[in-house]
């Protein structure tokens, strides 16, 4: 099986501070502004937001641990390119960021991003302060592709509390593990279907996702958004890409470093590949789950994470079992999320700093 994943990481001063300016560095490195170019083995591109750039694989890795490799390897050639003069950081959202401090892309495809300011006002946290680690995974017919989306849809409340790590919005550190979702749920609030509040429905046959994709493009033409109607303006969870056979899980945080992220993406193929899949699939009960992980964490899922990590260990290959050790410590000593509250006494510069440290380094926070 193949794997491709999507980075996003902000880019700040010395003291931390947003740099809206990706932009310039995609001018600097390669001559043009454009919206992604390629990068030794991976491509740089542009997001809505000034103030992040997103790494990306040239082609799908055959192991997580290619995958990884190719990624550090673009990540640092990114500090050497751009001579060290900025600090990058990953997690689901900017801990420091106000709205001011960043701006919307406005070169090309500006016209998309005119378009969902006029729907639903996007100068706000759920579109200007979010980072997510996405994963793809492909699938081969139409029956794979129903069983795979289902599967995955079932499996989001515990990549979401494994992988929380954004419990600070401009600078206070909140009672919410992952603001992010909070955020993310609610930033197209005029048109619930869009969102479905992060968990989608479950499929019986591809049709039932193409019907839900066309009464979704309909609303969008009654509000003159046929713009948007493409298969990216689906913000489930968990959405169907056809242009390249895949389905893209999107619900969750960024993490500290790629480490950290191929561990996730480690945990979500195993768990996909997994046989006797006895963890609920009803709607209702999982967004009860993502509730609960949106807010705390791991900390009330200890019990449900442990039989996650159970299923996964029993179907994990070599190459995603290299990563399950550091799975297994975030569900005993929590999400990076309460990692990070843990050391709040302490201030938030401090943790700031390990955390670009640890994206640098591409060591773990804590650890493996």
């Amino acid at each position: 099986m193949t794997i491709g994943t999507e980075h996003e990481y902000s880019i700040n001063d010395r003291e931390f501070r947003p740099l809206p300016i990706n932009d310039k560095i995609i001018q600097d490195l390669n001559g043009e502004v454009v919206n992604e170019f390629q990068f030794g083995e991976v491509n740089l591109s542009k997001e809505l937001q000034k103030n992040v750039i997103e790494i990306v694989p040239n082609l799908p890795g055959t192991s997580v641990q290619g995958l990884e490799k190719t990624l550090y390897g673009g990540m640092k050639r990114l500090y050497q390119a751009t001579h060290d003069r900025y600090r990058f950081l990953g997690l689901g959202m900017h801990p420091l960021l106000k709205l001011e401090q960043t701006s919307v892309w406005d070169h090309e495809d500006k016209e998309i991003y005119e378009v969902y300011d006029r729907l639903f006002d996007i100068k706000q946290h759920g579109w200007l302060n979010i980072q997510a680690v996405q994963i793809n995974v492909p699938f081969r017919n139409d029956e794979e592709l129903v069983h795979l989306f289902n599967r995955t849809r079932a499996i989001i409340p515990y990549l979401v509390a494994i992988g929380a790590s954004s419990p600070y919005v401009e600078g206070g550190l909140t009672e919410n593990a992952d603001n992010r979702l909070i955020f993310y749920r609610d930033n197209q609030r005029k048109m619930p279907i869009i969102a479905h509040g992060v968990i989608p429905e479950k499929l019986r046959s591809k049709q039932d996702y193409l019907d839900i994709q066309q009464d979704m493009y309909r609303e969008l033409r009654e509000h003159d958004a046929e713009i948007l109607c493409h298969e990216w303006v689906d913000s489930r969870g968990v959405i169907v890409r056809f242009s390249r056979n895949c389905v893209e899980i999107k619900a969750i945080d960024e993490q500290e470093c790629l480490y950290s992220d191929m561990a996730i993406t480690a945990l979500s193929l195993a768990l996909l590949r997994s046989k006797g899949f006895d963890l609920t699939e009803n709607e209702d009960d999982l967004r009860s789950l993502t509730e609960e992980a949106i807010h705390h964490g791991t900390g009330n899922l200890k019990q449900e994470l442990r039989q996650v990590f159970d299923i996964a260990s029993k179907s994990a290959n070599k190459d995603e079992m290299h990563y399950l050790k550091l799975i297994r410590k975030r569900i005993e000593e929590g999400s990076l999320a309460e990692l990070m509250r843990q050391r709040a006494k302490e201030g938030i510069r401090p943790v700031l700093e390990a955390m670009a440290e640890s994206l640098r380094t591409n060591i773990p926070y804590h650890g493996l």
